[in-house]
């Protein structure tokens, strides 16, 4: 049984979730109100936090205490590709470069409507580039997201190997938004237990950010693509989320191809759960796996 913070966190967010209307609602208003719910976390402790830009977009970089040398996590938020911020999601992030002893920069790519997509995804690469051309190893950096940010960590993924640029060397995705067909079993099975995400706005999240697009093209749904070659990935997601099919799908097909690829699924948890880490325990437990993953991936 979930935590009763777990419960409590559940109950009162759902209820600040629940009483907005996706399909109607302002978006300004829609992103400060992620912006809230991302402060609910705690920031990682001793963690050093530097505004800067980066492809010409406001970063932030993250860098632990004992961080290991010319290693790099580059986060990619969710909030639906219209949502999401360095405000909504600093906590989280802190807290996963401190987990895993790594440097972070969490980049605020370009939003829908104002520019749907490809423009969020040519961001995404634009700072994966800017890395390399830091200096970073592509093998010493990992790229992370949650939700549509782990939609765009996959099609991230998928691009540079398109366009033979060296693939980072590991991924994390947390909940990741992987299919904008919807075509997952969970989307009906998980609908009364999910207390964030209504199988409703996904329709929402289309009309702003690709009404005009093919949904099963691989960069806006990666369980349609070829994921062969891909690099060591680690899948968080809960068990209670409409997503969960995402997940699983893309699990398997890692796994089909060779791809190194874990799956965690946390019992009675939500979308994107681990926003709220240090303020209940599971969220604790799901930072600290994907700090161990990071370890590894470096030892």
């Amino acid at each position: 049984m979930s935590s009763l913070r777990a419960r409590l966190i559940r109950s009162l967010t759902s209820r600040y979730i629940r009483k907005i209307d996706l399909a109607n609602a302002d978006v300004g208003k829609m992103r400060k109100r992620l912006d809230q719910i991302g402060s609910l976390g705690r920031v990682g402790a001793r963690v050093a936090i530097q505004q800067d830009k980066l492809y010409g977009l406001k970063v932030e970089w993250y860098r632990p205490q004992n961080a290991r040398s010319g290693k790099i996590l580059l986060y990619l938020h969710g909030g639906a590709f219209v949502l999401g911020s360095c405000d909504s999601h600093r906590k989280l992030v802190t807290q996963i470069a401190r987990a895993g002893l790594i440097d972070a920069v969490l980049p605020e790519y370009r939003l829908a409507p104002e520019h749907p997509y490809p423009a969020g995804l040519q961001d995404c690469i634009g700072v994966y580039r800017a890395l390399l051309d830091y200096g970073y190893n592509p093998e010493n950096i990992v790229v992370a997201g949650d939700s549509a940010g782990g939609g765009l960590t996959m099609s991230l993924m998928l691009e540079l190997r398109h366009t033979g640029v060296p693939l980072p060397g590991a991924a994390v995705l947390l909940s990741p938004f992987l299919d904008l067909t919807a075509s997952g079993e969970s989307v009906t099975t998980r609908v009364e237990q999910e207390p964030w995400f209504n199988p409703n706005d996904i329709h929402t999240v289309i009309k702003h950010y690709c009404p005009d697009e093919d949904l099963e093209n691989p960069l806006l749904s990666p369980v349609f693509a070829n994921v062969a070659g891909l690099p060591p990935t680690l899948v968080q997601v809960g068990d209670d989320e409409i997503l969960l099919s995402d997940s699983a799908r893309i699990a398997e097909k890692m796994t089909e191809v060779g791809v190194d690829v874990e799956l965690q699924v946390f019992p009675e948890m939500w979308h994107v759960f681990q926003l709220f880490v240090g303020k209940m325990p599971e969220s604790r437990v799901a930072i600290d796996k994907i700090g161990e993953f990071i370890e590894n991936r470096f030892t």
